[in-house]
């Protein structure tokens, strides 16, 4: 039976292997830094606490990226897949015993979660590249969209499970759920036979250092790439310090742990509505939509700091998710079409490098700052910030431009419905 055009990329049994994996992995990881983050904050409550044991695995994720990058564009990416998959399911399988038999300190938590960051500082660039080598141009967007689908329609319901988790059978067992399913994902990646003609032989790849260069030039030979990249510099460390890290510490002593798992809950329900949405509609010029989408994350950490309810906090952060997935589909829509797929990792690796740099900047400095200024505060300053930075990037004719792609050149695909007329 012919699938419908929104389903078209599952038509290649690489896509759906690819696809199944990411799912099975995904639902264990929407429920793992749920529980990670509450079990910190059973063994020390401490905002500063856990943002060290956050920004462990962050810092080793920034470290390694640019390695990850070179491997990926010059290894197989099934198997850079694969292994990283199996060592994933090490590191969360041992966090999740340490913490299920009661032994866990900060310090092992703090190393094994520098370990997982390091695994990912492998996966993500390796992830990012798989897309364009099985599935047609013209059905990009809606692969995005289906792995977005995926990912935010588990993201909706997992930090509720993972809370529910934490106050029934406690944190240890959410992370060991999400170790088997990276091991069982790593079965599903051994599927994934991706093209041998994108293989990279060692003449065409002297050294690692020549890689890095090439990706380097690439990286900043694209302006639309470095000036959203500089942006998110900034916007992830105040995600990351007053949302990630300060939400749950501030939630804890107002609205409590289980409606902050709801708002969490919400943001994804905005993620998941807006991938249904984006299987059929086409952005005409993803960036600037995503730019102009991602100021909405802004309104409910405002919210958080100034009066925190849980009705407008749940309302403001599904907005937010609508917001965060266009920029999301949008962002990888515009790599798949417009980066060479040889240097897509590569370039990802730098991309990577340059947004995540600060988060750990953030997990480490906010809780501090909250206790100079105050954390409600503190959240109030940082969201106009998020607003202001965001809007600044549209000052770029090459960001505010920016095609999907050129329809015309793509291979011939399934006839379009009126449903997915373009539209910015």
């Amino acid at each position: 039976m012919r699938l419908p055009d929104p389903l078209s990329p599952l038509r290649d049994s690489r896509f759906a292997w690819y696809y199944s994996g990411r799912l099975i992995s995904t639902a264990g990881s929407v429920i793992a830094p749920v529980a990670l983050v509450f079990a910190v904050l059973d063994i020390s409550d401490s905002a500063t606490v856990l943002g060290i044991v956050l920004a462990a695995e962050s810092i080793p994720l920034v470290v390694f990226l640019l390695v990850g990058g070179v491997i990926a564009d010059r290894m197989s990416r099934s198997l850079v897949m694969q292994l990283s998959h199996l060592l994933s399911a090490a590191t969360q399988g041992a966090m999740g015993v340490l913490l299920v038999t009661g032994v866990a300190e900060i310090w092992m938590i703090a190393v094994l979660a520098g370990l997982n960051g390091t695994v990912l500082a492998f996966t993500f660039p390796a992830m990012q590249g798989v897309v364009p080598q099985v599935v047609p141009r013209t059905h990009i967007q809606q692969a995005n969209a289906m792995l977005s689908f995926s990912r935010n329609g588990l993201a909706m319901i997992g930090p509720a499970i993972g809370t529910l988790l934490v106050v029934t059978v406690g944190s240890g067992w959410a992370v060991l759920i999400d170790a088997c399913s990276w091991l069982i994902a790593a079965a599903f990646m051994a599927k994934v036979k991706l093209p041998p003609a994108l293989a990279r032989s060692p003449i065409e790849a002297p050294s690692m250092w020549a890689d890095l260069r090439d990706g380097w030039s690439a990286f900043t030979s694209l302006t639309w790439v470095w000036v959203v990249v500089v942006a998110f510099t900034f916007l992830n460390a105040i995600h990351a310090g007053a949302w990630i890290t300060l939400g749950p510490v501030i939630a804890k002593d107002t609205i409590g742990i289980k409606p902050w798992g709801w708002v969490l809950g919400a943001e994804a329900a905005g993620l998941l509505v807006m991938t249904v949405i984006m299987l059929r509609w086409r952005l005409r010029y993803p960036v600037r939509a995503g730019m102009l989408g991602i100021t909405a994350l802004a309104a409910p950490i405002f919210v958080l700091g100034f009066h925190p309810t849980v009705l407008l906090l749940l309302v403001l952060a599904f907005v937010g998710g609508l917001g965060i997935e266009i920029f999301s589909i949008g962002w990888q829509t515009a790599y798949h079409h417009h980066i060479p797929n040889e240097l897509l990792s590569r370039v990802a690796s730098y991309d990577a490098l340059g947004s995540f740099v600060a988060i750990p900047i953030g997990q480490l400095t906010f809780g501090p700052l909250a206790g100079v200024f105050g954390a409600r505060d503190l959240l109030v300053v940082a969201a106009i910030a998020y607003v202001v930075i965001a809007l600044v990037t549209l000052l770029s004719a090459s960001v505010r431009n920016l095609p999907a792609g050129d329809l015309a050149t793509e291979p011939p695909g399934p006839a379009r419905s009126s449903a997915e007329a373009e539209t910015t």
